[in-house]
């Protein structure tokens, strides 16, 4: 699907970090994929007002405060297994029951914190996922509010659940269809990583930032199971994947960079990942 003039400015900031970009170099990305230069600086007003990017005092523009905390979870695709630690069979759950049904915007905003976190619902008004993150309940609060849960959510420990209701909080994630998404993604992003030697460069820049953003949504949405649950050696291979494609991607997208983007004190430029931060705020709830 081809991006919009929205997810793809969200998309290539977020892979600059604290850099920021100038608009000709966002408008001369947009044109390999067909947006308009007129539609591009018409979004980055809207984004502007909306506090999603900012623009410094030489007119360059960066990821705002209110993308931030969402591309911060998207950037750590990297380290995923850096903050999982052993399961012991307890759970994390959220309740939801007393918060009402709220603005469809806040609506959006808690739907799409629990999802990035890999809550599913238990029953109505409960949303459960096995408390295996580094951080534990405290650091699951913490991470919901800055993602949009309300604050008086009650975030608690489950354990001990009874044997009908422990089988049901495992299958509420189908570990089968896991597994057979890592695989595929992976041959996917082997038969891209081919292609993209010989491929022209436009046509290069658009096949990596599609298969590396497709690749690094799936991570970024992953409910990051524990072993009992699903295999993790096929999650881990994925990330080892997308790894050696992100390295390609940087090479593919480098002049881009080189080129266009501001980079303080003349330091290297480099692409982080092609995260595809706009479609994830889309298919998250958005913004």
């Amino acid at each position: 699907m081809a991006p919009t003039a929205k997810s793809l400015i969200l998309d290539l900031l977020s892979t600059l970090g604290r850099r920021a970009a100038p608009v000709r170099a966002l408008v001369s990305a947009a044109e390999v994929f067909g947006i308009a230069g007129n539609n591009v600086r018409v979004t980055l007003g809207r984004l502007l007002a909306e506090g999603l990017v900012e623009r410094d005092e030489r007119g360059l523009y960066g990821l705002g405060p209110g993308a931030s905390a969402v591309s911060e979870q998207i950037r750590s695709w990297r380290r995923l297994e850096e903050g999982l630690r052993r399961w012991d069979g307890g759970w994390i759950g959220v309740h939801t029951g007393g918060l009402g049904r709220g603005d469809a915007r806040q609506r959006r905003r808690r739907e799409r914190a629990l999802r990035l976190l890999g809550f599913r619902a238990l029953a109505p008004g409960l949303e459960l996922r096995p408390d295996n993150r580094v951080g534990g309940v405290a650091g699951a609060r913490a991470q919901l509010a800055r993602l949009g849960l309300e604050s008086r959510a009650p975030v608690m420990r489950l354990g001990d659940l009874d044997a009908a209701t422990e089988a049901r909080a495992r299958g509420l994630w189908d570990a089968d269809a896991l597994v057979a998404a890592y695989r595929a993604s992976v041959r996917r992003l082997e038969a891209s990583a081919e292609r993209l030697a010989w491929l022209p460069r436009r046509e290069a820049m658009v096949e990596s930032f599609h298969v590396g953003g497709d690749a690094i949504r799936q991570l970024v949405l992953d409910p990051l199971l524990p072993e009992p649950i699903a295999p993790a050696a096929e999650r881990r291979a994925l990330v080892a994947a997308v790894r050696r494609y992100d390295a390609l991607g940087r090479r593919v997208w480098a002049g881009w960079l080189g080129e266009d983007a501001a980079r303080p004190e003349g330091s290297p430029a480099g692409v982080r990942g092609l995260a595809a931060a706009g479609e994830i705020l889309r298919a998250a709830g958005g913004v």
